[in-house]
């Protein structure tokens, strides 16, 4: 039996149309946000030679391998799921969808989202496939036993936009480096604050976001929020140092880095629910605010 049903909250089983536990399934506005991010590295790296017939690979190809790590990333956690409010609600932690159908889902996709980015070109291709391995496979079980997990989830996290740059340029280059350390470092502050502030739920189902100290939340979690905020800022000026982004997208994208780390120090001065709540808001807005700064100045 399924544990989400073992409630006994029968609302977790109907009311739920096929079209919906797929939107839950693949974690749709998840989904569309890696999409939107890989879309703007693509939009920074081709400049004035779009073209739109691979613009149009790209997002569609993107949200594929990205539904399908979805897809798996909660056919593993299906137990887990159902112990944490926020996620009881997940077909397949309800018992709305069968874990076959979820695989067979997960697979179609991902073979299907890879081949169209191999349309694009090999480099492409292989970053999309990396990104599903390291999200599914690697971060997804390895939560549960260790916080070094949010530095691996940091990988494919940051890999949207790197996939987006590959896409318009075919290889690596300093503008894809660049832009995919940014929002690898991004993510530490982004995840510790959803951590925190979703603490007790995450330990309820045995997962390892944020340092803990005899069993507590390390409060030197927003001193490390702060420290990876502000590396970002020596690699802005290494992007405009190498011609990739303007001086004064580089001085603006400083000034917001720089906003952002506030609301990072407010959070280890005070490390309480407002604050990580401040954090977690900022953290949302900066890294589109950064890509749209680098594109359109």
């Amino acid at each position: 039996m399924n544990t989400g049903t073992q409630t006994g909250d029968r609302s977790l089983t109907v009311g739920y149309s096929k079209w919906n536990d797929y939107m839950l399934l693949i974690k749709t506005r998840l989904s569309m946000t890696v999409v939107f991010t890989s879309v703007l590295g693509y939009l920074i790296a081709a400049q004035q030679q779009i073209n739109m017939l691979v613009l149009l690979i790209l997002a569609v190809g993107g949200f594929m391998v990205t539904a399908s790590a979805n897809a798996i990333n909660e056919v593993l956690e299906k137990e887990h799921d159902a112990l944490m409010k926020r996620t009881q609600i997940r077909p397949l932690a309800a018992g709305r969808m069968k874990i076959s159908e979820a695989v067979l889902f997960a697979g179609l996709t991902c073979l299907g989202g890879v081949t169209l980015l191999s349309m694009i070109n090999p480099v492409t291709a292989v970053m999309g496939m990396l990104s599903f391995v390291l999200y599914a496979f690697v971060y997804t079980p390895l939560k549960r036993y260790s916080t070094i997990a949010v530095a691996v989830g940091a990988i494919p996290g940051a890999l949207p936009v790197l996939i987006g740059c590959t896409a318009a340029e075919g290889q690596f280059t300093t503008l894809s480096v660049g832009l995919f350390a940014i929002q690898f470092l991004w993510q530490f502050p982004h995840f510790w604050s959803i951590g925190f502030l979703g603490f007790e739920d995450y330990k309820k189902a045995g997962y390892k976001l944020l340092p803990e100290v005899d069993g507590l939340i390390d409060r030197n979690v927003g001193l490390y929020a702060l420290l990876y905020t502000l590396l970002i800022s020596p690699v802005l000026f290494l992007l405009y140092y190498n011609g990739d982004i303007s001086q004064v997208a580089m001085g603006l994208n400083i000034v917001l880095t720089m906003l952002f780390g506030t609301f990072s120090y407010r959070f280890y001065k005070q490390c309480d629910r407002q604050s990580g709540l401040n954090l977690m808001f900022s953290s949302f807005f900066y890294m589109p605010l950064i890509l749209l700064i680098s594109l359109f100045i």
